[in-house]
This record gives structure tokens, C-alpha cells and sequence, in this order.
């Protein structure tokens, strides 16, 4: 978030410093305080931030890559990474049926779908 203001009191432009605002131990809102002389302002909606210089475009849409697409969609969604029977554990991965050791890219006749 762009946290650069023009200050209403004393017409800089610097960083406004947000400052949370508590009722008891929670947290209910932001009020932001300018830098350069500590004006405060009472919420996002009140702070004078400046609309700060915007990104050049060198890039369009007829320049984004165009990618293959190699499996199609059941067939890429009938790996074991996606079989409700799948059983992972910081060890191995095994399959809940079977209970044989599997990788997630694996090809299973009783696949079921999570």
C-alpha cells in the first residue's frame, strides 16, 4: 500500500505512519500519523495519500506466453493426487486400499475423486 500523503497541516509531502487503534485488547481500527509534523488522521478514508506515480505498461496481453497443454483434464485428475485414498504421512505416501507405498503422480484403476 502506497503510504505516501500530502499533508493537509503542513502541506509536505512524506510518509503517513499507521498506528493501530485498541478498545480494551482488540484491535478495531488504523489511524495514521504524518511524519514530517504528527498530524493525525482518523482512518484510511480521511488520510490525504497521493495517488503516487504509476508503473509503465511494457508488457500486453499478445505478449503473455501461450502453454501447452499436454494431459487433459480427466486424465491429469485421475492421479492418486487427487484419490480420496491417498494416505500421506512426513515418511511415505500409501494408498488406503492397497496399503502398497504410491507416488502422487500414480495411475490407479480404483480411483475415486476427493
Amino acid at each position: 500500500m502506497n503510504r505516501e500523503i500530502t499533508c493537509t497541516v503542513c502541506g509536505e509531502t512524506t510518509l503517513a505512519r499507521p498506528e493501530p487503534i485498541y478498545d480494551g485488547f482488540k484491535k478495531t481500527g488504523e489511524a495514521f500519523v504524518c511524519t514530517a509534523c504528527g498530524a493525525r488522521y482518523a482512518s484510511a478514508e480521511a488520510t490525504p495519500f497521493t495517488a503516487g506515480p504509476q508503473k509503465p505498461s511494457l508488457f500486453t496481453e499478445a505478449d503473455r506466453p501461450i502453454f501447452a497443454s499436454i494431459f487433459d483434464d480427466t486424465e491429469r485428475q485421475r492421479s492418486c493426487c487427487w484419490c480420496k485414498h491417498l494416505v500421506i504421512n512426513p515418511f511415505e505416501q500409501r494408498c488406503g486400499l492397497s496399503n502398497r507405498q504410491t507416488e502422487a503422480t500414480d495411475l490407479c484403476e480404483q480411483f475415486e475423486k476427493k
